[in-house]
């Protein structure tokens, strides 16, 4: 038996054997195996080998070098259990960098085969077209796999119209311990049999093992009397051995097939290894329309609920006041809080699914008067079409929100995923409030699945103290208690994992703990698949990511990391809900590199953890600064800001990497290189006084080559024409024309270190544009943005830059003047870096102008609200127009402003690129050593939809780096959105400019 403690390292020739015999990727670097380290729970990661299959892998060799080696093997998806499910030592195999693909789908039959490393919500999109859909959903559905679905027991929030993962799985092809291939799928009693009466081998072991044992009444009766009572619908605890009893086989009237999948499905890959599924698809249902219940209290929420079950709703969930307050400080979330009134306790959201909306509009009119005469409820909203999905988004975000609670006492997954019967989750609840507040005196957060008899409920404590780490304990026993007392499941969803395990003999008792004992057995005699996981689990409080006496390093930075405690808790914040492994095509921006690669060595989600474990554990002062494998995995950062809006945990990579880097240049030196790139901008303006000399050297064949060899570029990428002149020189000679009104106010444009040499052009035509429109234009006396310099880490810089722009900006730009800027990633920096770059005196004048900065296009939106700025301005032309909007724009502000803006002119038709990152990120995509990424992020998404667009179609993108990007990618001229909305301006209007 392979014990729960840390293998012993391989050897170099057990290394060799490893990957010679492996069909596969294979990593064994820090990296890698500490960026694998992100279950999404307490635990810390063992050493271990990671394994990314290719299609061709051979499963039974790594198990034959496993059973040699006295190792376990640990199959894995994107890694987002919550109980330690795929944390351990051993030989990690990582199914979804490759084995991601979608063999076949019959519409007529509703399947689906799939191999494990298929994203949940990728493989849906596949099965639109057809009508269909594979109903469990998780929180995670937009990066959680079929194989971790499978060996969680996924349920999610629809989960009390269409069950669990269990009752979709139809077939699965697997490779025993042994390395043997077995297939599990339905089987009659002659199909049992012959299995069982065949030659020797695991697979008749475990067919006679399993027979034997649930053959047996006495077996049965005891199952039924210590499993969780029938009623509780969400039910992980161990091996379902009461879900396989009733098949026709055991219990004569019953007509349900033997199939082992039912207990395959919540087995956490202790059992076999998938590689293929079956799964039983649905229909799409009609889309769903939502009552927002607002309650008190969640005493009130639950109550409520029994009235909501009533009316069979296809969803029931609550969301408590500590989730409502993350969501505050969440950028994306706090979008999504439209639906919110005032304060409330709780809210019950209450999905139903009608063709026709009228009929769910009355259902839930129906539902609330129901929980008014009960009593119950404040404010009853009603939500409908496009912004149900923003209501579940925020829902589903719960969890990864939590890390938002300020301080070291955190909602600890500890109990969080207990569930009883529907009826008795009232009085369930109020006492588990009873054991926490009265026995412990701790605060709770509950959230998730009422309508199941499931509320994820998480104590707040500090595990780095001893008083911490005893309550984690008592804690866990406690309720492990309560939930027997109900005859409930101490796992509903998310499984037993390391959190769980060693109370499962407590929860079902010794004798069906045997019978699961023996099934492990049967399975895996040399105990290799994901040991210490349901079977012989080492205690709980154990091998855990914090405990108390663990060094608590804290740093000196630039960034004021006040607000979350430090650097060291900066980092922290990821708490491993993946939300940064989500594929190109769900949509949003964090993280290109991983969309690009599939490996979770790119996502940010590594890059949280590998720094957190250097900074809380160096061996040296400078280790976190000076290790080469940290700087690996900060690489392929592109610094997009995706993960400061879309991670629920609000981990801003981009940040920490620019002070990470910071601090490595404090100790190493800055690189020429990245000095040559961070002051481009003087060096562009040096360049306008010898435009044709400058352009000349950047486009000779000989000059060219010797530039692009001096700093690094590839030599595929072009470099942007040098102008004449400055936008500064150009609005001396040629702004706010004499004898021409503005009777619309003034505005202050920010001169940024783009728009005032390489873009130029655009510059001068938003000065005109505005002048046009009534405004005059100033350009303030400022500095350059700083953006530059935090793209290369020199911080220090970036700080003098901004304390001088608010020096100098501060006391003119105001409300009725406000500073407004063309290149999203400089205008936005004085919203989003520095309030926390210039230190506490400057602070508040920094806040105060934070306010006052806008985007060009929110400007205009502004204006165009006051009635300033109207459609009377702009001709009628006919434009069809494809936006491509900023990363920090749809990170830090949104593309909203933008599109209103490009759609005021009558005869516009505006369309959003669903597009993340365009690759080019700044000076990333100019670098030699990342170009070909660059340019493989960019064909995730942006550049076939700019090849598909049809002629005639403008493209726009705000960013300078956007434009350049889809220029060397497409061939495409892309235009700001200033240059359309001058194009459009109505002739009398541009004589007047």
């Amino acid at each position: 038996m392979i014990s729960a403690s840390p293998p012993k390292p391989l050897t170099d020739p057990d290394w060799a054997e490893l990957h010679r015999a492996v069909r596969g990727n294979l990593s064994r670097d820090l990296v890698t195996r500490q960026s694998h380290a992100t279950d999404a729970s307490e635990y810390q990661e063992l050493p271990a080998a990671v394994v990314t299959p290719e299609w061709d892998l051979d499963v039974g060799v790594v198990l034959a070098f496993a059973r040699r080696h006295g190792l376990g093997v640990i199959a894995r998806g994107a890694g987002t259990s919550l109980a330690g499910q795929v944390v351990g030592g051993g030989i990690v195999l990582d199914f979804t960098r490759h084995m991601h693909r979608i063999i076949a789908i019959d519409p007529v039959a509703r399947t689906v085969r799939v191999q494990p490393g298929v994203v949940r919500d990728d493989l849906n999109r596949a099965l639109a077209p057809h009508g269909l859909f594979f109903a469990p959903e998780t929180s995670t559905a937009n990066r959680a796999t079929i194989g971790g679905m499978v060996g969680n027991n996924s349920c999610g929030a629809n989960s009390i119209v269409y069950g669990a993962t269990r009752e979709h799985l139809i077939r699965v092809d697997a490779y025993l311990s042994d390395g043997s291939v077995a297939v599990f799928g339905p089987l009659d009693a002659l199909g049992v049999a012959a299995k069982r009466d065949g030659r020797a081998s695991v697979e008749t072991r475990l067919y006679r093992e399993v027979c034997d044992l649930l053959g047996s009444p006495e077996h049965r009766e005891l199952i039924r009397a210590h499993y969780p009572k029938s009623t509780v619908t969400r039910r992980n605890t161990g091996y379902a051995l009461d879900q396989l009893m009733d098949a026709a086989v055991f219990e004569g009237k019953s007509s349900k097939p033997f199939n082992l999948c039912r207990l395959i499905a919540g087995s956490e890959g202790t059992l076999c290894i998938g590689v293929e599924f079956t799964l039983a698809l649905e229909p799409i249902p009609p889309p769903g329309t939502l009552l927002c219940a607002h309650f008190t209290t969640v005493a009130d929420a639950l109550t409520a609920t029994l009235v909501a079950m009533r009316h069979r709703p296809s969803g029931c969930e609550l969301i408590d006041r500590t989730i409502l307050e993350c969501t505050r400080g969440n950028l994306a979330q706090a979008r999504n809080r439209f639906f919110v009134e005032g304060d409330p306790g709780a809210i019950l959201v209450v999905e139903v699914r009608e063709a026709d909306p009228a009929r769910a509009v009355a259902r839930l009119e129906t539902i609330a008067r129901d929980m008014a005469a009960a009593g119950v409820g404040t404010h009853f909203p009603i939500v409908e079409g496009p912004d149900v999905g923003r209501v579940w988004e925020l829902r589903r975000a719960g969890q990864g929100l939590l890390a938002n609670v300020p301080g070291d006492a955190k909602p600890r997954e500890i109990v969080e995923d207990t569930a009883v019967a529907v009826a008795d989750l009232p009085a369930y609840i109020a006492e588990f409030d009873e054991l926490m507040q009265g026995r412990y005196g701790i605060s709770c957060v509950y959230y998730a699945h009422a309508g199941a008899g499931e509320l994820h409920t998480r104590p707040l404590f500090n595990l780095r103290t001893p008083e911490g780490l005893t309550r984690f304990r008592a804690i866990a026993e406690d309720v492990a208690a309560l939930v027997k007392r109900y005859r409930g499941s101490l796992s509903g969803e998310h499984g037993d994992g390391r959190l769980r395990g060693e109370f499962i003999p407590f929860m079902v008792g010794p004798e069906c703990f045997a019978m699961m004992r023996r099934i492990k057995a049967a399975f895996d005699p040399d105990n290799l698949l994901n040991p210490g996981k349901i079977i012989d689990t080492p205690p709980m409080d154990t091998s855990l990511r914090v405990a108390p006496g663990d060094p608590d390093p804290r740093y000196l930075t630039v960034f004021d990391f006040g607000a979350d405690g430090g650097l060291l808790r900066a980092a922290e914040r990821c708490n491993g809900v993946g939300e940064c492994r989500k594929s190109a095509a769900a949509g949003g921006t964090m993280c290109p590199s991983y969309m690009a690669t599939r490996d979770e060595h790119d996502t940010t989600r590594a890059r949280a953890n590998v720094l957190r474990q250097a900074l809380a554990r160096p061996s040296r002062p400078d280790d976190p600064w000076t290790s080469d494998e940290v700087a690996a995995v900060m690489d392929l950062c592109l610094s997009c800001k995706g993960c400061r809006s879309e991670c629920p945990s609000n981990v801003d990579m981009a940040r920490l990497k620019a002070e990470w880097q910071q601090q490595r240049h404090d100790r190493l030196g800055v690189p020429w290189r990245a000095k040559q790139f961070a002051r481009a901008g003087a060096s562009l303006r040096r360049a306008t006084h010898w435009p044709r000399m400058a352009n000349a050297l950047m486009r000779g064949r000989v000059s060219g080559r010797i530039l692009r060899d001096v700093l690094g570029i590839d030599p595929r990428r072009s470099l942007p024409p040098v102008h004449g002149t400055t936008l500064r020189r150009w609005h001396a000679v040629h702004a706010n024309p004499s004898g021409q009104a503005f009777p619309s106010g003034t505005v202050h444009l920010f001169a940024d270190e783009f728009t005032d040499t390489i873009d130029m052009p655009v510059g001068a035509m938003a000065i005109q544009l505005l002048n046009a429109l009534g405004y005059r234009v100033l350009i303030p006396e400022h500095v350059d943005s700083g953006r530059a310099h935090l793209s290369k880490g020199l911080v220090r810089d970036a700080q003098a830059l901004a304390r001088e722009n608010v020096r100098r900006l501060a006391p003119v730009v105001t409300e009725a003047t406000p500073l407004i800027g063309l290149e999203p990633s400089a205008i936005l920096g004085f919203r989003d870096e520095y309030p926390d770059l210039v230190g506490p005196a400057e602070r508040p004048a920094a806040l105060e102008l934070a306010h006052h900065a806008l985007l060009f296009e929110e400007f205009v939106v502004r204006e165009i609200d006051a009635g300033r700025i109207t459609d009377a301005a702009f001709d009628r032309t006919a434009r069809t127009v494809m936006l491509h909007g900023h990363c920090h724009q749809k990170a830090l502000a949104s593309t909203e402003a933008t599109i209103r803006m490009l759609s005021l002119p009558g005869g516009h038709i505006v369309q959003e690129i669903p597009s993340g990152c365009c690759g080019m990120a700044g000076s990333f995509g100019y670098e030699r050593e990342h170009y070909d990424l660059s340019m493989q992020i960019g064909e995730l998404v942006l550049f076939p939809a700019v090849r598909g667009a049809s002629e005639g179609t403008i493209i726009v993108a705000p960013g300078t780096s956007c434009r350049h990007q889809i220029l060397d990618g497409t061939g495409w001229r892309t235009r700001h959105p200033v240059e359309v909305m001058w194009e459009a301006l109505a002739r009398s209007e541009k004589r007047g400019a």
